[in-house]
């Protein structure tokens, strides 16, 4: 039973968009996953999808897995990065934050056996 990962770290979205395409592939199959990441419309699914197939590349050099069939997402998750804090000028010389998130995203990949 081997385990493939990958990482994306200081991706410039918040966790929590992040976190809703996330939990549509978590725990499927990796050719469902790159299936249902093609058509949703969300910034975040290019980039999963990025990192999955990353992910599967890891386990083609690595582990000599040539199938996608036989790897499914054992587990994927998306962290708080730092977050960049900026300031927006607001009437009467006031002024407003707006906080930048990030997020760390990975993926653990698992055969069938």
């Amino acid at each position: 039973m081997s385990e493939i990962t990958a990482k994306l770290n200081y991706y410039r979205m918040a966790p929590r968009k992040v976190r809703l395409i996330v939990d549509l592939v978590r725990g499927k199959n990796l050719q469902d996953s790159f299936a249902q990441l093609k058509f949703s419309p969300n910034k975040a699914s290019s980039v999963i999808a990025k990192l999955l197939k990353s992910a599967f590349s890891n386990a083609k050099n690595n582990f000599k897995i040539k199938d996608p069939e036989k790897l499914f997402i054992k587990k994927i998750t998306v962290d708080d990065g730092p977050t960049l804090k900026r300031y927006m000028p607001r009437a009467r010389g006031s002024v407003s934050p707006i906080r930048k998130r990030t997020s760390h995203i990975s993926v653990i990949l698992s055969n069938h056996e």
